[in-house]
């Protein structure tokens, strides 16, 4: 394996967070307190409050938890469009949970925790639209820069996060475009339609990112 070192994963990194930065779902320029607020302590917060949110077993607690990320969402000036960007994906996925768990358990349990996972993604949300992909990556690596002494590359776990970061806007892209395809062939209901089209475009772009990284020296 060729030897990289952590500088090196730390610039690449960084131009990949910068690209994601103009992608949909990434960060919103704005100046508003949570804008300007350090990354640092805003992940930090992050932690807390999902920490704080999974513990949160009543109606009254979620619904009060959704209407203050509503707030922060307010606070920092993004509309609803935003917003609703940050959950969009889960529109498949939540109503299956809800349904799961009313058939386990009861109604109150099941909206308790599709609310509560939905709150959770806005919040996440809010923290990516509202600080450049670069400062939180570079907030990270300086919270890993103590693994540093016991060998753990951090230069190159943050170039890892760099590129899940890219690569969620780009797959979300990518199945729209199919989707579009999709519906104008006239293939709407067909899944096998559009998870192969998917699948095969997925492949073909993390084979362009590895021969990319090849190029640039980061092998396996």
């Amino acid at each position: 394996m060729t030897p990289v070192s952590a500088a090196r994963p730390s610039t690449a990194a960084g131009t990949s967070a910068g690209t994601a930065t103009g992608t949909a779902g990434a960060y919103v320029v704005g100046r508003s307190p949570l804008h300007r607020a350090p990354a640092g302590p805003k992940l930090a917060a992050l932690m807390a409050c999902s920490l704080a949110l999974l513990l949160v077993r009543d109606a009254v607690g979620v619904g009060l938890a959704a209407l203050a990320v509503a707030g922060l969402y307010a606070v920092a000036g993004l509309g609803w469009r935003a917003a609703w960007g940050q959950v969009r994906p889960l529109r498949l996925f939540l109503p299956v949970v809800f349904a799961l768990q009313w058939w386990l358990m009861d109604l109150t349990s099941a909206a308790v925790l599709s609310t509560r996972l939905l709150v959770l993604v806005a919040l996440a949300g809010l923290v990516t639209c509202t600080t450049r992909a670069s400062d939180l990556l570079a907030a990270i690596e300086r919270g890993l820069s103590p693994l540093e002494r016991v060998g753990v590359d951090v230069g190159r776990i943050a170039l890892v996060l760099a590129l899940a970061l890219r690569s969620v806007p780009v797959i979300a892209d990518l199945a729209g475009r199919v989707r579009d395809a999709q519906r104008a062939r006239g293939h709407e209901r067909d899944v096998r339609a559009f998870a192969v089209p998917l699948v095969v475009g997925a492949m073909r772009q993390a084979d362009a990112l590895g021969e990319a990284l090849r190029a640039r020296g980061f092998d396996d």
